[in-house]
């Protein structure tokens, strides 16, 4: 799916109508089918750009177009469908605490299927092969039919993930998908999300806090500073001097580094 962004400004969901804009007279064009990351220092306006790509916020100014259509003119069916081609992953995934795994990552076709089969789902999935599968490729696939509340969060981060790979979603948006995973945990799933959105012909989006891991994945790195865009280059012309600029104001962490974190061993961690 083409994205269009045309001077676009909005305020975080949270903010105030007093507070200032999160992401201020953005431009910004991604290719159907592309692959990009988001960095920047926190406040840098990383969500509140998802959350306008994904039609789940509207803007205070300028304007967005998704295959050329601009979703805040259209129907409210139509956006409802239009809707529908998009996954957005948060941070934290919204999991009910009481439902199995599979339910869980089963809810990923839930814009795709009636809503009978929706309820009766909760009861008698249906399509169980496919979530073991999209499990599976996290590493997941024993947690089938566990609880949600019996898993450690980088696993619920995981589930959340896997339910995209059941979405039909032309345009998937992650939000920081790895800030509970140690480095070889993190390395997998990004493998994972860029392999199946590659074989999908998918748009995937994601903003990361690790530099390294964005370089490593993603073919285009979009750098973001006060809601706006700092430099828009591909991963191989990341400079530290830029990086060095990018994260200037934080204290008291320094710039990240280019280099790859060592990888640990995975800890599993059952919360009760």
């Amino acid at each position: 799916m083409h994205v269009d962004l045309r001077s676009i400004s909005g305020r975080h969901a949270a903010a105030s109508r007093a507070s200032p804009a999160s992401v201020r007279s953005l431009d910004l064009k991604i290719a159907s089918g592309e692959q990009v990351a988001v960095i920047g220092p926190s406040g840098a306006g990383k969500t509140t750009l998802l959350h306008l790509i994904a039609c789940a916020l509207r803007p205070s100014g300028g304007g967005l177009l998704l295959e050329g259509r601009d979703p805040w003119s259209i129907t409210p069916r139509e956006l409802q469908r239009l809707r529908g081609e998009l996954f957005l992953a948060p941070q934290v995934p919204p999991l009910p605490a009481r439902q199995r795994v599979v339910t869980a990552v089963l809810a990923g076709r839930l814009p795709h299927i009636g809503l009978w089969h929706a309820l009766r789902s909760l009861f008698y999935p249906t399509g169980i092969a496919e979530a073991d599968e999209a499990l599976a490729r996290f590493d997941l696939a024993d947690k089938l039919f566990a609880r949600v509340d019996r898993l450690s969060g980088g696993e619920r981060q995981r589930v959340g993930l896997a339910r995209a790979l059941l979405s039909q979603a032309r345009l998937v948006l992650v939000d920081e998908p790895l800030s509970a995973l140690d480095p070889s945990r993190a390395h997998q799933a990004l493998d994972t999300l860029t392999q199946w959105a590659q074989e999908r012909g998918a748009t995937l989006v994601a903003t990361l806090h690790d530099v390294p891991l964005a370089l490593a994945h993603f073919p285009r790195i979009i750098g973001m500073r006060e809601g706006q865009v700092a430099f828009d280059l591909p991963a191989a012309e990341v400079t530290p001097a830029l990086l060095q600029d990018l994260y200037a104001q934080e204290r008291p962490a320094a710039p990240p580094s280019l280099e790859e974190p060592r990888a640990v061993p995975a800890v599993v961690m059952h919360c009760r």
